[in-house]
């Protein structure tokens, strides 16, 4: 389908036509990727491994994803990366020497779309060491769009509250962009505790960040930049 962006016409169709072009421009609306993510889409599997290159305000890296550590992960997080939903998101939560955590959207009406949508849980095949990322997560069954890149060594989160965190890639390259992400942006809310809260980024987005933590870094694009099959 085209999805019609302007009409143009003359004579005695333009209400009809004018009518039709609503039609396809809601029908275009609808099947967006992700204000409307399709359940049969998000079933569809993902190659072996991808290479995803991430350009941020500190400098490029690159992460591998590994299917076999984590299906159901790798094939969400290539629906998301396919359908360039982390282009613009900042990394909300950086805590040096442990994670670097993204994965909120800028656009409220995205956060809206995918609050729920959650994949169940998965084995820990591979250990949440250095450069390695996980899906975060608030309890069993809860994975959906957030992601962290370990800064360090944090094997206990392969166990910790029982279900651990399965890791579904790894930096290969630009560990040191990771590093350098900043935390020092870390002010206090009006509720005493430090850094972004997550209710106030899942109904302002962006804007929230801007105005109240105007020095995190953020993804400028994400691109599947090599797959095998």
């Amino acid at each position: 389908m085209v999805c019609l962006t302007g009409i143009y016409v003359l004579g005695v169709k333009t209400t009809l036509i004018l009518a039709l072009g609503l039609l396809s421009v809601a029908a275009c609306r609808r099947a967006d990727p992700l204000l409307q993510p399709s359940p049969v889409h998000l079933l569809r599997p993902a190659p072996d491994s991808f290479d995803v290159r991430v350009e941020s305000s500190r400098g490029p890296f690159v992460l591998r994803a590994r299917r076999h550590w984590s299906p159901a992960g790798v094939d969400r997080l290539y629906y998301l990366v396919g359908h360039r939903y982390f282009d613009e998101t900042r990394f909300f939560r950086v805590i040096s020497g442990f994670v670097a955590q993204w994965g909120m959207s800028g656009d409220p009406a995205i956060n809206r779309a995918w609050d729920g949508k959650n994949i169940p849980d998965e084995p820990v095949r591979a250990s949440n060491t250095r450069g390695r990322v996980s899906f975060a997560r608030g309890g069993p069954d809860t994975r959906s769009v957030q992601f962290f890149v370990n800064l360090a060594d944090n094997v206990r989160l392969d166990t910790v509250s029982t279900f651990g965190f399965p890791p579904i890639a790894e930096v290969v390259s630009g560990m040191e962009t990771v590093d350098s992400l900043n935390s020092a942006d870390r002010r206090t809310r009006t509720d005493g505790r430090p850094g972004p809260s997550q209710d106030s980024i899942q109904v302002a987005g962006n804007a929230y960040l801007a105005r109240s933590f105007p020095g995190l870094d953020w993804i400028i694009r994400a691109r599947i930049s090599t797959q095998w099959k």
